[in-house]
Order: structure tokens, then sequence, then C-alpha cells
């Protein structure tokens, strides 16, 4: 069957009018060329060049098919010349998935650099838990994510990128102020404000209970909240104490509406991950992961 070398021999050798100077412009032999006129021939079961006087001339059969010829070989380069503008281009539509932090302060703090430099991307984010944001990463249905903490066995490509602080916050009149000695134990018997499960500011902090000693399933919790902003808002509210990140409880802080609990194991520092599938990655989504580790490492 007829292939490409095949058809770029016949068309070379028809257009320079010999072997020798197709051979050349092909970088082949000469007889590697000839080789290639024949297997044609053969393919096509006609004679496509008549070689006779030292003259090279096309046969009835060779001018019937020089024109597909060209036209197939203008089709791949044309080809080519597409896949090869694509592959340089930084565009399209991400999806992106992240947990509730990275979601909603460090994300959206980050994508109007990388937007302005890539203005053929667009974004969408979606955000919720971090087991959901490892599921759709999974799932083909999200391109990049980011958490604050990792999945274990999840099929996915972590990267440490950043770091964020975990505090323990209270009201601003809560009789756990101004003590120096508390220690986990304490703050066991305060009625908790949580995230859900499956959220990795609750994973952390369970983690840092059971290195205490403490079991999570003693802990008297009040409720259960889905967003760092609502437990901030209970514990304004004056519900009990929970954990935030620290790039959450900010503003409340300096207002002055909540306070830090004094406790040696808190804040917990804890790495941002982005969180990516195995393999190739669209070129878009490459570009917006190096945006993102060369914004948070500078911060």
């Amino acid at each position: 069957m007829m292939n490409v070398i095949q058809l770029r021999a016949f068309v070379a050798v028809v257009e320079h009018g010999s072997f020798s100077e197709a051979a050349r412009i092909m970088g082949l032999s000469q007889p590697a060329v000839t080789m290639q006129i024949q297997g044609l021939e053969a393919d096509l079961g006609v004679t496509l060049l008549d070689r006779r006087y030292r003259r090279i001339e096309m046969t009835e059969a060779g001018r019937a098919l020089l024109p597909y010829a060209r036209t197939v070989l203008g089709e791949l380069e044309a080809a080519r010349e597409e896949v090869e503008r694509l592959a340089a281009k930084v565009g399209g539509h991400l999806r992106l998935a992240a947990s509730t932090t990275p979601g909603q302060y460090v994300l959206p703090r980050l994508l109007g650099a990388f937007l302005r430099a890539h203005e053929d991307v667009s974004v969408s984010i979606h955000v919720t838990d971090t087991t959901e944001v490892v599921g759709l990463i999974e799932s083909g249905e999200a391109h990049i994510g980011m958490t604050g903490a990792k999945i274990p066995g999840a099929r996915v490509a972590y990267e440490a990128v950043g770091t964020d602080s975990l505090l323990l916050v209270c009201p601003p009149d809560s009789h756990l102020l101004g003590r120096s000695d508390l220690s986990l134990s304490d703050i066991a018997e305060e009625p908790f404000i949580v995230r859900e499960p499956g959220s990795g500011t609750r994973m952390i902090f369970e983690d840092t209970l059971r290195s205490g000693g403490i079991d999570p399933a003693e802990l008297r919790v009040v409720i259960e909240l889905g967003t760092s902003e609502a437990i901030v808002s209970a514990v304004e509210g004056g519900l009990g104490v929970g954990v935030v990140s620290r790039w959450m409880a900010d503003k409340a802080l300096r207002l002055g509406t909540i306070a830090e609990v004094p406790i040696p194991q808190f804040p917990v520092d804890r790495p941002f991950y982005t969180v990516a599938p195995r393999g190739s990655l669209r070129r878009s989504a490459d570009a917006l992961l190096a945006h993102v580790r060369a914004s948070l490492s500078a911060s």
C-alpha cells in the first residue's frame, strides 16, 4: 500500500527532474529514492515514470497521480502546522476544583495575573471539600485541583506549594483567653464547631488531636458546617471554638470579633497542594501550575 515517503519521492523526482536531485533534497541515497518509486509503482500496478534516454517523463498514470499526491502532501503539511500551532498555544477553558481555603482565598488572588498573561484562557472554579476535589481530578471532570491535605491512595499527582496555618479560635470574651497553661485536654471539653467530614481542615485538626492523645470522637461537637467562613460566623456568635485557616480568619482577628486561643499545639502549619492527573497535561494547565508554583514560593 502506498505511503507518504513514496509520494514524497515521486513528487520530488517529478519536480526536480532527476533521481539524484530528489535524493539530495530528501536527504536519502539515490538507490533509496529509486526503491521508493519502484515500491509505489508495484503497489499501484502501473509505471509512473518513463526513464528512457536519460530523461524522466511521467506516464499517463503518473500525470493522473501527481495532483492527488501534491494534495495529500499539502494536507499533511497543513495538519502538521495546525498541530504545532495548537501545541504552542496556551488557551481553552480550564476547570479547576479546590477545597474551601485555596478555592476562596488563594486561587482567586493568583488568577488575575495569570489570565492577563494568557488572554485565550478562561477558568471556572468548583469549591468543595478535599475528598471531592481529588475525585474530580481522578475522573477527569477537573483539570487541576488545589487542597490543604492529601487523600491517601489517591490516583493523582500532588505537589506541595505555599503554606497555610490552622488556628484555634474562640469568641473574644472566652474564658480560654489569658491563660498560659492550656492543654489539648482543656480545649477538648469546649463546645466545638467543625467542618464536614472530608474537609482537609478537619482531617488535619483530628490528626493533631490524636497526636496529643485525644480521640476526635470524644469532642463535644455542637455543629458541623460546610465552610470556614461559616465557622468564623458561628464563633463570632458565641457557639464555641473552631479551627480555621489564617487566610480565612485574618480579617475577623484584626476586627477583634474572634480571638486566637493560646495553646502550644496551634497554629498547625500545613502546605497547600496542587492536585493534577497523572500523565501529560494540556498546556494551559501546565502554565497555571507553573504560575501557582512561582507565586506561592515568592510569597
